[in-house]
């Protein structure tokens, strides 16, 4: 079987997304088809999606601006999988804690943005994540902060804070999976 992963290109990091995704499927024997997605039309043949990082309102207007945002709601209430990440986690989020985000309210938390701190105060982490059985080593930079959690499910914590949490088909994250050469975020997003 042959997967169709999309990954939203407008920012952030793509070609990191699409080969974590590769490798994933590859443990369990699927290949992947990766799309770049810019534009409205792409989602609707995707199996699962990514919303990687960058900056969250430009995320926000461009995927609104181009039509991609209901496409997005869609796939998710077809409880098809979505994983988001850093600045993709504020955008996915019920409430961003900023009015220039337009959110896709997919996941049940309220996010605090860059609340770890700038770029120079990124740092690398050891989180025990609901469903691995050994540590994930995380990437945080520029990372929001769950500030607040509803009905998702909280995976892993730093100092008390969620920064993973699942809620339906959607895995949200405030570090970057990504970067590590660890795909194994990604094979609990999509093959779990």
């Amino acid at each position: 079987m042959t997967l169709r992963a999309g990954v939203l290109a407008v920012q952030g990091d793509v070609s990191e997304h699409a080969e974590a995704v590769k490798s994933a499927a590859e443990t369990h024997g699927e290949g992947v088809d990766v799309v770049e997605i810019r534009e409205a039309g792409l989602v609707p043949e995707c199996d699962v999606l990514l919303l990687p990082g960058g900056e969250s309102t430009t995320i926000s207007r461009l995927i609104h601006r181009e039509g991609i945002a209901p496409e997005i709601r869609e796939h998710v209430a077809a409880d098809n999988p979505v994983l988001a990440t850093c600045a993709g986690l504020i955008v996915a989020a019920r409430d961003a804690g900023d009015e220039r985000v337009d959110t896709l309210d997919l996941l049940d938390i309220t996010v605090e943005r860059n609340a770890f701190g700038r770029q120079k105060d990124s740092f690398e982490a050891p989180l025990s994540v609901d469903g691995l059985d050994d540590p994930f080593q995380a990437v945080f930079i520029r990372a929001p902060v769950i500030s607040s959690v509803g009905d998702a499910d909280v995976l892993a914590t730093w100092e008390d804070r969620p920064v993973a949490v699942k809620d339906g088909p959607v895995v949200g994250t405030s570090f970057h999976p990504e970067l590590t050469g660890d795909h194994r975020i990604h094979d609990l997003a999509f093959f779990e």
